[in-house]
């Protein structure tokens, strides 16, 4: 949910997941230590290699070692999967093999974004994507989608203007016509600058085109039918495909789900009371805590926290590290980053301490880990960029001044502490040259077998309540399994989830009835 000013928050908060919640650990994001060796794939091959489906889907891929039992190769797919004979695109894939002689398979993952590089998590850690059992019986494989780090980038920004992209100010009162301006100028520039560095491929990193890519690495590791394994923004890729595919479905599980049924205003709406709930969980704990810096009620802390912010729009707090600003939206995001999981509030914790104190430090440094951000101001992936991307194609809030002006009316009397930071989404693409790619008709992926839907109660990035949807009115054959707790995503975060989801991929066990994990 990278943001830069009010209506990026909107956007990024709610199409984007841009934080997953793999294993509950910070490693969600692209890894800032990249320890093994990458195997990277072209930004774009000059001419297409296979002119046909056929030859797409029996191509040889040459695997090389990059780390202890992890290989790497690269996977050739159209550009435009309207133009099979044009050129073609690299995407880089690698899979962890598995321990047994005979593995049932692959069972490839997406952590999500979208934005987030499968392709590094894999390289540097299995930690949190799977368990142990799961490792043991199938060959893991990570990607890249299109458009994503090391598959044919999207690429917009320097380090530097990408830093001011994401936590700038236009220098006018929030909301007001001079910062509704300037936010618009901002944005088409972004948007100019997207496709200047980006090309064509900037209009086909779309989640349809990226589900068709991934018919094409099942096909080249070997799989009649896919298995897979996705993570918030992942559950819309995943469900992407059996849409597309139902009947190349093998077992598929999706956590933390997003709902392809409902227009992206009411999945804005939505993830922002997610986050809300969980901010109102924090300091109902915080406040039963020593040392907590809130006192009285839930609805005070709120109040101080508003208020905070309010300050921060005009006169920024500064960070220890390299004396930097700590502006409204990185403390925002900061904010939003330590909501992802109940593990995290510690951090929270200590950072409104600080910051009540004038010292954003700890803020500032949540952030930039949420933006992939080193401490020497260079970023280690092009998540922003491509999350730009890919969301700006695959749905859009209405630009109409008059639904934007209803749309942040209902943001306002959803959230007392987010509303008036989520407002304004329908500006998010403004500036964007390419329109959004029609959406399929249904997603109910009719003739699949059983999907997988796991739901965590108190999710903030991914409600329950759309896990609870997809599972039980949009899929055609979906089973939901419930973890009843804080934090995005729940499998290698519950014993219990973990045994369902295990389960379900090794014997094939669809659950008899909900779980309900705790």
């Amino acid at each position: 949910m990278s943001s830069k000013k009010v209506r990026f928050v909107a956007l990024l908060a709610s199409m984007a997941v841009l934080v997953t919640g793999v294993g509950a650990t910070w490693a969600v994001l692209p890894a800032q230590a990249q320890s093994a060796t990458v195997v990277p794939a072209k930004a774009l091959a000059a001419t297409a290699k296979y002119r046909s489906l056929e030859a797409y889907l029996a191509q040889d891929v040459t695997w090389k070692q990059c780390a202890t039992d992890t290989y790497c190769g690269v996977v050739q797919v159209p550009q435009d999967w309207n133009n099979l004979k044009g050129p073609a695109i690299e995407l880089s894939v690698d899979f962890h093999r598995a321990s047994v002689a005979k593995p049932l398979g692959s069972v490839i993952f997406n952590p999500g974004g979208p934005g987030a590089s499968g392709y590094d998590y894999l390289l540097n850690s299995t930690d949190g994507i799977t368990t142990a059992k799961l490792l043991k019986n199938y060959n893991l494989v990570g990607f890249d989608p299109r458009g994503v780090q090391h598959s044919a980038p999207v690429k917009c920004y320097s380090n530097a203007a990408l830093d001011d992209f994401i936590y700038g100010d236009t220098g006018y009162p929030l909301g007001s016509a001079k910062d509704i301006a300037g936010t618009k100028a901002g944005l088409r520039k972004f948007a100019a600058s997207c496709a200047k560095r980006t090309g064509k491929l900037l209009g086909l990193v779309d989640t349809i085109s990226a589900a068709k890519d991934l018919n094409v690495i099942r096909a080249v590791m070997g799989d009649a039918k896919l298995n897979y394994l996705g993570f918030s923004y992942g559950t819309f890729l995943g469900n992407t495909y059996a849409a597309l595919f139902p009947k190349q479905v093998g077992r598929m599980v999706l956590d933390g789900a997003i709902d392809p049924s409902v227009p992206q205003s009411v999945q804005s709406l939505n993830q922002m009371k997610g986050f809300d709930l969980a901010l109102r969980d924090y300091l109902k704990d915080c406040l039963n805590q020593s040392g907590c810096p809130f006192t009285g009620s839930v609805a005070a802390a709120q109040s101080k926290i508003s208020a905070f912010l309010k300050g921060l729009e005009t006169k920024p707090i500064t960070s220890s590290d390299h004396n930097r600003k700590v502006s409204v939206w990185m403390a925002l995001n900061g904010i939003d980053m330590a909501l992802y999981s109940n593990d995290y509030w510690g951090y929270l914790t200590t950072a409104f301490k600080q910051a009540f104190k004038g010292d954003g430090t700890t803020l500032q440094r949540l952030a930039d880990f949420y933006n992939d951000r080193n401490p020497d101001g260079t970023y280690n992936s092009n998540q922003t960029e491509a999350n730009m991307a890919i969301n700006c194609l695959d749905g859009r809030e209405s630009a109409n001044w008059s639904d934007i002006l209803a749309q942040n009316k209902r943001m306002l009397a959803a959230s007392p502490v987010f509303g008036r930071y989520w407002q304004f989404g329908g500006l998010a693409c403004f500036g964007w040259k390419y329109p959004v790619v029609k959406p399929l008709p249904s997603y109910a992926a009719k003739g699949s077998p059983t999907i997988l839907v796991v739901g965590t109660t108190n999710d903030p990035a991914t409600p329950y309540a759309q896990a609870q949807w997809l599972a039980h009115k949009v899929l055609a054959n979906g089973v939901l399994v419930t973890y009843q707790g804080e934090g995005h995503t729940a499998y290698g975060r519950n014993d219990c989830v973990n045994a369902a989801v295990d389960a379900f991929f090794i014997d094939g066990t669809i659950p008899a009835a909900d779980p309900m994990c705790k």
